[in-house]
């Protein structure tokens, strides 16, 4: 059988999804002001887990261009970062759900990001974005593999996970530099085998 690449114009067109008591959408130059806030709210808590930042990405005109960059890296099929709202109150952000490092071809596979407000956690609200964010991932836009890398320390982040059928793949030994030291992760994997079968 011949192999025919997936579409990935579908990448292009996301603006917005909805769940049950929250929507994922795509962040605009509209949306600069609420990501800062809600990056500098949350810096502490986001360094226990993710590689150091200097005081310029917390900065407007920062996160002005990377949301430039990231609509690039969108329209050619790199990424797919959707930020997280309640629907009580959609002008605060509240979080991320990014598939980075699409690779297309035989491989149809990517690395799944996520993160939290501090103030949000333990509510389900990223069990329930990344359900809706892996429907988009797996049909619409049709990738085999999704790929988490987790701190081993990180059992609320695990079970996140566990709970959405990703399995454990092996430990990635120094796989990340976070707060000053690299990291052994827990590699945890989920398979579109829907999708395999259909190619």
């Amino acid at each position: 059988m011949s192999y025919s690449e997936p579409s990935t114009d579908t990448i292009l067109g996301i603006r917005m999804y909805e769940t049950e008591r929250l929507l994922l959408k795509v962040a605009t130059p509209d949306d600069v002001a609420a990501i800062v806030s809600y990056l500098i709210r949350n810096r502490d808590f986001l360094m226990e887990t993710e590689p150091p930042r200097d005081d310029r990405y917390y900065s407007f005109e920062y996160q002005a261009g990377e949301i430039l960059h990231e609509r690039k890296m969108m329209e050619n099929g790199q990424l797919l970062k959707l930020w997280i709202v309640k629907k009580e109150n959609p002008t605060q952000m509240i979080g991320t759900v990014s598939f980075n490092t699409i690779i297309r071809g035989p491989f149809q596979s990517c690395f799944l990001e996520y993160r939290l407000d501090y103030a949000e956690v333990r509510r389900g609200y990223m069990t329930e974005a990344l359900r809706e964010a892996i429907r988009v991932l797996f049909g619409e836009c049709r990738l085999h593999r999704v790929e988490a890398n987790i701190l081993p320390g990180n059992g609320p982040s695990l079970r996140v996970v566990e709970k959405l059928g990703f399995h454990y793949e092996g430990l990635a030994l120094r796989y990340l530099l976070v707060n000053g030291k690299w990291e052994d992760h827990i590699r945890m994997v989920l398979l579109n085998d829907r999708w395999a079968g259909d190619r």
